[in-house]
């Protein structure tokens, strides 16, 4: 669809909802899906865990994935190609599997060596990890898939990181945090944000004043502000710049927020801001009225560039001679490390049975 023919087929979508179904929208069918609306043409959209590669709805040996290395390794090539190859890649993965976003890259910073995820981010520094992040964005987009740069914002602790507050000055956020996020709205023109766990500066990142500015207003975003897992909290949430509530069906808003409106607490035009997004993506993505068959952009086989990219990622911190090594005259090579007896590919998180989920209280 052209800009055009997309914002009068959401103009025509929205006018076509009750106030209940268009609630409805604002919160996940399910683990990994948003709702479907038959009479406007509307396919349930399909997300999926990444960022270093796809899982898909099924996560058994049905149907396994291919698993890109570490965005960490990712950073070590310094090359935006290889990042932009990398998204391309992992949106042709997304498409074999029916997931029309990726739930990355994850552009949060390496600020201590304590991180947990660290693994799925790309480096300590905001410049690189904007660069090579935007290029990732592309890549993915251009394949007619959304991607997610995540988390927003100041997420980069694992302990506490349901309930931590970043206390941080505007010029440290605005130079260090944001600056990945601003590159991939302002450059790549991401389709998804995701809100983090944390809070900043004294309030939770779903109900933060940060989502629209700079966000909406300095950058100029007009994709979806996808909650974390579970970080919609409360009904404050609605009346933020918060688009969408994961997972669902259960979650604070839905009768809540239909009461709200009709109330007059929250206007139904915050309400249709927020649908209008969905359905924007929707359209994106093909999940509203006729569907694209259009293959994707950027084909990359994906085990060779897999290796490739490892490859690529690999630091030699001094050479004394010993390289480039004869293959004529080597016998043995020897692999040191834990991970040379029990080689762990790191997803981006853990399956739901055993993720710990926040208290909604």
């Amino acid at each position: 669809m052209t800009a055009l023919t997309t914002d009068s087929a959401v103009a025509e979508a929205l006018a076509a909802l009750t106030l209940e179904e268009k609630v409805r929208l604002l919160t996940g069918r399910d683990l990994w899906s948003t709702w479907p609306i038959g009479k406007i043409g509307l396919r349930r959209i399909v997300v999926s865990d990444g960022p270093s590669g796809v899982r898909g709805e099924t996560w058994d040996e049905r149907d396994p994935s291919l698993s890109l290395p570490s965005a960490t390794a990712l950073a070590s090539s310094w090359d935006p190609d290889i990042a932009r190859r990398y998204g391309a890649a992992a949106a042709v993965e997304a498409r074999r599997k029916g997931v029309d976003v990726v739930l990355g890259p994850t552009i949060n910073l390496h600020r201590s060596p304590l991180g947990g995820r660290h693994f799925e981010a790309f480096s300590e520094d905001p410049v690189l990890t904007a660069e090579l992040a935007a290029a990732y964005v592309r890549g993915v987009q251009d394949n007619g898939v959304g991607a997610t740069p995540k988390h927003y914002v100041a997420n980069d602790s694992e302990t506490g990181r349901f309930t931590v507050d970043v206390r941080v000055s505007d010029r440290a956020l605005r130079e260090l945090y944001l600056l990945a996020f601003e590159k991939v709205v302002t450059q790549a023109r991401a389709w998804l944000v995701m809100s983090s766990y944390n809070s900043v500066n004294g309030t939770t990142a779903t109900e933060n004043d940060l989502l629209e500015t700079p966000l909406n207003s300095e950058w100029g975003f007009d994709g979806v502000v996808i909650s974390d897992w579970t970080a919609v909290r409360s009904l404050e949430g609605a009346k933020a710049s918060q688009d969408l509530a994961m997972p669902g069906p259960a979650g604070p808003w839905g009768d809540a927020l239909v009461r709200a409106v009709r109330a007059g607490d929250i206007p139904e035009s915050a309400v249709d801001r927020k649908v209008a997004r969905i359905l924007t993506l929707a359209a994106r993505v093909g999940a509203l009225g006729r569907v694209s068959t259009a293959g994707p952009a950027w084909v990359e086989d994906g085990v060779a560039f897999a290796r490739h990219a490892a490859a690529e990622g690999m630091v030699l911190l001094e050479n004394r001679g010993e390289l480039p090594w004869n293959p004529v005259t080597l016998h043995s090579v020897a692999v040191i490390g834990d991970n040379a007896a029990t080689p762990a590919p790191r997803a981006a998180a853990a399956p739901p049975s055993s993720r710990r989920m926040p208290s909604r209280h």
